[in-house]
């Protein structure tokens, strides 16, 4: 009797499981159905929205929930294996392949876009032009004042926003344009990009940088305007930024690389099956995953993108 009981006991708690859909085995997902979380970078969050809202209309028994946060929460998450899949803008570096390595987890890294950091200020900033000497100036405490930059100029302190102490944005900027020379103590962190929009919109004296897909404009099909609430500052690579030489950030001037801050966007897979981690993946990757990017202002990192000659006025 003790035995039937066990057994009655044994199938009646299968059965409640079931009911209540508790699933007990972490690998039971596929690509195309399953409970995940990942990890993205949230200077990526408005690719990452419109990726995830289009594959679970696609797949009505897959749902992802994105942790958005600051890229080294991302990289943490990821080498803790709390998530499996994070959207980043950079690769793993070596000590941490080799970490996962030594826990036999073989990570899967694909380039998924190339995206840009955009410099934003107020609209009543006049100053529409600034060199990438500038920009290392003002970042390291050389250039605290706007006359600095032009003798014209009726404003103040420059004020220097990002969007989190973490970002990815400062990190990429100590890299690859200040060569890890020490920043300014005079830069302000927010709690995210639309943080910085509204700071900019609202603070004449302050310039921001952040990702170019929080401020394209979605409606525009040729992807050649932004926001109205700030103005984007064309970029020049030349010690003398003038309209000739100068770029803003759109998406045929990241293409063709003439744009002079932009850095690649890494989607990375730590999962040891083809469950829906590598189906999100292979959907970020797909034709139709690679248009999504391609309307939200970034450039794809496979699909073709229409180059339009424009004519810019600063």
């Amino acid at each position: 009797m003790k035995i039937r009981i066990s057994i009655f006991i044994g199938l009646v708690a299968g059965i409640i499981a079931g009911c209540t859909g508790i699933n007990r085995d972490p690998y039971s997902d596929t690509p195309t159905t399953g409970i995940i979380s990942i990890g993205v970078d949230e200077t990526f969050r408005p690719v990452a929205d419109a990726e995830l809202l289009v594959f679970e209309g696609l797949y009505q028994y897959a749902k992802i929930t994105p942790i958005y946060s600051s890229e080294s929460q991302c990289f943490k998450l990821l080498m803790e294996d709390s998530v499996r899949l994070i959207i980043a803008s950079r690769p793993l570096y070596e000590n941490e392949k080799t970490s996962l390595q030594k826990r036999q987890i073989i990570p899967r890294e694909i380039k998924i876009a190339v995206d840009a950091i955009a410099v934003i200020a107020n609209p009543g900033n006049a100053d529409t032009l600034l060199s990438l000497k500038q920009v290392r100036e003002i970042l390291t405490g050389n250039v605290t004042e706007w006359k600095q930059i032009s003798q014209q100029s009726a404003l103040g302190k420059i004020e220097v926003i990002f969007d989190n102490k973490n970002s990815s944005i400062l990190r990429y900027l100590l890299d690859s344009l200040c060569s890890g020379t020490t920043l300014s103590s005079q830069l302000y962190a927010l709690d995210s990009n639309i943080d910085v929009v509204n700071y900019i919109a609202n603070h004449l004296n302050a310039i921001g940088f952040i990702g170019v897909s929080w401020i394209s404009d979605q409606d525009d099909t040729t992807q050649m305007s932004f926001l109205n609430r700030i103005h984007v500052i064309a970029l020049s690579e030349k010690n003398q930024a003038t309209s000739d030489n100068s770029y803003k950030p759109y998406q045929a001037y990241i293409y063709q690389g003439i744009y002079p801050l932009s850095r690649n966007v890494y989607a990375i897979n730590t999962e040891p099956r083809n469950g829906l981690a590598t189906g999100v993946m292979s959907f970020l990757a797909s034709d139709k995953g690679q248009k999504i990017i391609l309307k939200s202002g970034i450039v794809p990192a496979t699909a073709p993108v229409r180059l339009v000659k424009i004519r810019d006025r600063f």
